[in-house]
C-alpha cells in the first residue's frame, strides 16, 4: 500500500495528546467535532487533514447549514490554533452522489438510523409535488455545486489548503466533474491531493478499482475517502492517501474490547488504543492477507 493512510477520530483530543509511536500517524478528524469547542485549541501534536463532514450533513439534512464564508472562517481558526504546519489539507463542502444520499430513504424516521436518508429535493431545487429528477440529472447537479463551492471557497480563502474533490456514480461521471474544473480553469493537476468522492459505500470494490485506475492514469494524484482495507489491496498503490473511521464501527458492531484496555467503556468503538492498535494491523498486514 503506497497510500499515506489517515486514521479517522471521533474525539479532538487526540490531535493534542502526546503518546508514543505516534509520530507516523496522520489523523483525520471531522469538522463537525471540531466545531463543538468553543475555546481555543491547544497546538496539534500530529499531521491532520480536515473531513468536511459531508456525507453527514447531506445524509441528515439534505444540504450544507453553513455557508461556504462560515465554513473557511472555521478552517481558518483550525489552522490557525491547531497549527498550519500540521494541517494537510481541507476538504470542501462537496455535494456525494450516492443515490441514496440524492434520492433519500425515509422509510426510517429516526435520523441515528443507518438507513435514513433526507435526500436533496429541495438542494436541486425540486418543489413539493414536482417529478422527481433522473439519476444522471442529479448527478450533474450535485457535480457543478461541488466544483462551484470549491471555486467560492478558493475565492474567499486562497491562503487555506482546499483541495478539489470529483464527485460522481459512473465512471464517466467522474470524467464529467473532471471536465468542469477544467472548465473553470482548475488544473487539478497541479494539486498534491484531489479527493475522489461517493465511493466508501459501494457494494462493489472492483467499481471503485476501475474508477482509481482510470483517473489515476490521467496523472492525478487522488485521496480515497472512507476505502475500505480490502481496497486497499486492490488499488491502494494508486492512491497518496486514503481515510477511514471503520474500526469504531467495527469494535462497536462486535462489541470488542482490547484485553490491554482498562477504559470503562464496554468495546474500543472510542479508544486510542483500539484505534492504534487497528491501524498497525491494516499497516504491516500483506495485501494478499487483507
Amino acid at each position: 500500500m503506497r497510500a499515506r493512510f489517515l486514521l479517522g477520530i471521533p474525539e479532538p483530543s487526540w490531535l493534542w495528546r502526546p503518546r508514543p509511536g505516534m509520530e507516523d500517524v496522520a489523523l483525520f478528524p471531522s469538522r463537525s467535532r471540531l466545531a463543538r469547542r468553543k475555546t481555543p485549541f491547544p497546538r496539534a501534536l500530529h499531521d491532520f487533514a480536515l473531513d468536511s463532514g459531508g456525507f453527514t450533513e447531506l445524509k441528515k439534512f439534505g444540504g450544507w447549514r453553513i455557508s461556504a464564508v462560515e465554513y473557511a472562517a472555521e478552517v481558518r481558526r483550525y489552522r490557525d490554533e491547531l497549527g498550519a504546519d500540521r494541517m494537510l489539507w481541507a476538504a470542501p463542502q462537496d455535494f456525494m452522489c450516492e443515490p441514496w444520499v440524492i434520492f433519500g430513504k425515509n422509510t426510517y424516521l429516526d435520523p441515528r438510523d443507518d438507513k435514513f436518508f433526507h435526500g436533496t429535493r429541495e438542494l436541486r431545487g425540486l418543489a413539493p409535488g414536482e417529478p422527481e429528477q433522473d439519476l444522471a440529472t442529479a448527478v450533474r447537479i450535485h457535480q457543478r455545486l461541488t466544483v462551484g463551492n470549491f471555486l467560492e471557497l478558493t475565492g474567499i480563502a486562497p491562503d487555506l489548503p482546499f483541495i478539489p474533490v470529483l464527485q460522481g456514480w459512473q465512471l464517466t461521471d467522474y470524467f464529467e466533474c473532471k471536465r468542469m474544473y477544467e472548465k473553470a480553469g482548475v488544473d487539478l493537476l497541479s494539486f498534491p491531493v484531489v479527493g475522489l468522492g461517493s465511493v466508501c459505500r459501494r457494494e462493489s470494490t472492483n467499481e471503485i478499482a476501475e474508477i482509481v485506475d482510470a483517473l489515476s492514469a490521467t496523472g492525478l494524484r487522488l485521496h480515497g475517502f472512507g476505502v475500505k482495507t480490502n481496497g486497499l489491496s486492490l488499488y491502494g498503490d494508486q492512491l497518496v492517501s486514503a481515510d477511514s473511521q471503520a474500526w469504531s464501527y467495527g469494535y462497536r458492531k462486535r462489541n470488542i474490547k482490547l484485553s490491554q484496555c482498562t477504559h470503562r467503556a464496554k468495546n474500543c468503538a472510542y479508544c486510542l488504543e483500539g484505534a492504534l492498535d487497528w491501524y498497525r494491523r491494516v499497516k504491516d498486514t500483506p495485501p494478499n492477507l487483507r
